[in-house]
């Protein structure tokens, strides 16, 4: 937060800074968005479905920011000199996605870690790291290689480590309809994946408190 700005102000700064897809992309997906409905049966005419076309695309306008990003914007140069050479590790970050295969959220968290090689980012631009690449359309396989690709990419350091676990509304509340089910995906580069110890005391900070 800014100053002395509240919460709710905060959110709604951040929102306000959203890059936007533009007037006529947005009218698109509105079209879109109604003529989905008349093909459901709906009837978008009706009180509770008159404004839905237009909500439901500056909705997915946000979802889908990530595309519009990029990590230069995001990282912005907050990447610092640092004689730290042990992993540091930002945990639970919350993460909010779309499935790629049928439009459905999946909700979860990651945990990404790194070994400095004379840099560190700032502790912020992690979770926004997470972010660009969770406001896409995606398969969390992909996702957690895409985080872990960025942070190697922008800060050369000596490994990388990411963990993602979530649920899948698309297995939730659809198809095989299974409630508690919790996918964990693993994207391990440099020392993470080369040295036996580093791996070992990554996992070990992940289940520690």
């Amino acid at each position: 937060m800014q100053n002395n700005e509240t919460e709710l102000e905060a959110a709604e700064r951040r929102i306000r800074n959203i890059p936007r897809c533009g007037a006529a992309k947005r009218a698109s997906m509105e079209q879109s968005f109604l003529e989905l409905l008349q093909a459901i049966g709906e009837d978008p005419n009706r009180e509770g479905l008159l404004r839905t076309p237009t909500r439901a695309a500056r909705a997915f306008e946000f979802l889908t920011n990530g595309y519009r990003q990029s990590l230069d914007d995001v990282v912005n140069g907050a990447i610092f000199e640092s004689d730290a050479s042990e992993i540091i590790l930002v945990k639970d970050i919350e993460l909010y996605s779309m499935c790629e295969h049928h439009l459905l959220p999946f909700i979860g968290r990651a945990h990404v870690a790194y070994i400095p090689n004379g840099k560190v980012i700032g502790l912020s631009k992690v979770a926004r790291l997470v972010d660009v690449f969770a406001r896409r359309l995606q398969i969390q396989e992909n996702l957690t290689m895409q985080i872990a690709d960025a942070l190697m990419k922008t800060l050369h350091p000596a490994g990388v480590g990411v963990v993602v676990e979530a649920k899948h509304l698309c297995m939730m509340m659809r198809g095989v309809e299974k409630q508690n089910s919790v996918m964990k995906t693993s994207c391990l580069l440099g020392t993470f994946k080369e040295d036996a110890r580093t791996r070992s005391e990554f996992l070990s900070l992940l289940v520690g408190t």
